[in-house]
């Protein structure tokens, strides 16, 4: 027997006579629709957003709102979903590339509509799924090329965005994104339990590095970035001696305990926004007690429970954000999706607050609708003192 008589071979040779004709033009519609990636993108088939669906993109929408499948039409909507789905940056337990998807399954459950809080979100909001940015699994820096450039697109186009992670490496190109469309500063409220503020992890840029890479953006200083819940066994003393240096705020669980809630929100509103034009909000789901929020990548035993978790978020951003992510939302770890629908009440609950504060959308007892464009702030709360 020779190799030509191997099944292998015959197999090898069909392969040249299929056709390719339906998978060119596949490729070349979802280019038309997804845009052109970063220009480190070797591969130009790749599009920006990702419109295939295969693999790491699931075809669900969150809260079964439309899908934007040309993100040329992108501009008028109020809200635009989009989905990071890197753990690339992980340095643990991995499995953040399916939060997007997590979260988005476990939304379907949701109408919209809160009793409580007498709003329903999709009345009020015009609110679009982009999918997912396209990003590449075995290379952090093409996708935080990808990242940028997808975010830099939707705040272009004056959209909010809510970026569904991913690891909180994401929080890096996602305020590199915004920065170029803020004329002037941008506060940073971040809830973890972690301070991601070390240079590097394993000698890269990982999820423990973003706020460090952030700050060094010139007009995303550290002095108006506020960490909420930080604290535990699982982080870094290196983080902790940058937030020292670059005079970063950090506010720990025992803050909380001892001045309150409501006290500790009222400063992290005026640190973030002293002198800043908008503010961005990251929420690591690991910043809730692992009891309520298991399924993450560095659960660290004493956050917050969800009810602290919602009030507090309600208090600081009822002032306007100019975007949001939802990170570490890790599925394989989860228990019955209790973490992917804490990340899509976290969504749900801040543009709530935002709605009912006149920030996006139309309120509930108002056809005025809000004006989306990035940055959404009143003009007097670039003075705050």
């Amino acid at each position: 027997m020779d190799r030509e008589q191997l099944h292998g071979t015959r197999m090898m040779e069909r392969e040249a006579q299929l056709p390719v004709t339906k998978t060119k033009e596949a490729i070349e519609h979802f280019l038309e629709l997804g845009l052109p990636s970063a220009e480190s993108i070797n591969d130009r088939t790749i599009p920006l957003f990702n419109r295939s669906g295969y693999r790491y993109h699931h075809s669900a929408t969150f809260g079964h709102r439309p899908f934007l499948a040309d993100m040329r039409e992108l501009g008028g909507q109020d809200v635009a979903i989009v989905g990071v789905p890197l753990d690339a940056g992980t340095t643990y337990r991995s499995g953040t590339r399916f939060g997007p998807m997590g979260m988005r399954n476990v939304s379907g459950l949701h109408s919209g509509y809160n009793f409580d809080k007498g709003v329903d979100l999709y009345e009020s909001l015009d609110i679009v799924d982009v999918g997912d940015v396209s990003v590449i699994p075995a290379n952090i820096e093409k996708s935080f090329d990808q990242i940028d450039k997808a975010m830099a697109y939707i705040h272009e186009r004056g959209v909010f965005p809510v970026v569904l992670g991913g690891d909180h490496a994401i929080g890096y190109p996602d305020i590199r994104g915004l920065a170029p469309y803020v004329d002037g500063n941008i506060g940073i409220i971040h809830f973890d339990r972690h301070s991601d503020l070390s240079e590097y992890n394993i000698d890269e840029r990982m999820h423990g590095t973003p706020f460090f890479h952030a700050t060094n953006i010139p007009n995303a200083p550290a002095t108006n970035l506020v960490q909420i819940g930080i604290g535990g066994w699982t982080g870094n003393r290196t983080g902790v001696a940058n937030a020292r240096e670059r005079r970063a705020s950090v506010i720990t669980m025992t803050d909380i305990d001892r001045w309150g809630m409501e006290r500790v929100c009222e400063m992290a509103l005026e640190i973030a926004w002293k002198n800043a034009k908008c503010v961005f909000l990251s929420f690591d789901i690991d910043s809730v007690d692992p009891a309520f929020a298991p399924g993450t990548g560095t659960p660290e035993s004493g956050g917050l429970l969800p009810r602290e978790a919602f009030r507090m978020l309600e208090i600081v951003t009822r002032e306007g954000l100019a975007g949001m992510e939802v990170v570490e939302v890790a599925p394989p770890y989860d228990v019955a999706d209790i973490t992917s629908l804490l990340g899509v009440r976290v969504v749900l609950d801040v543009l709530s607050t935002l709605v009912e504060n006149g920030k996006l959308g139309r309120r509930p007892d108002s056809s005025v609708k809000a004006d989306n464009a990035t940055p959404r702030r009143d003009e007097p709360r670039a003075d705050r003192a």
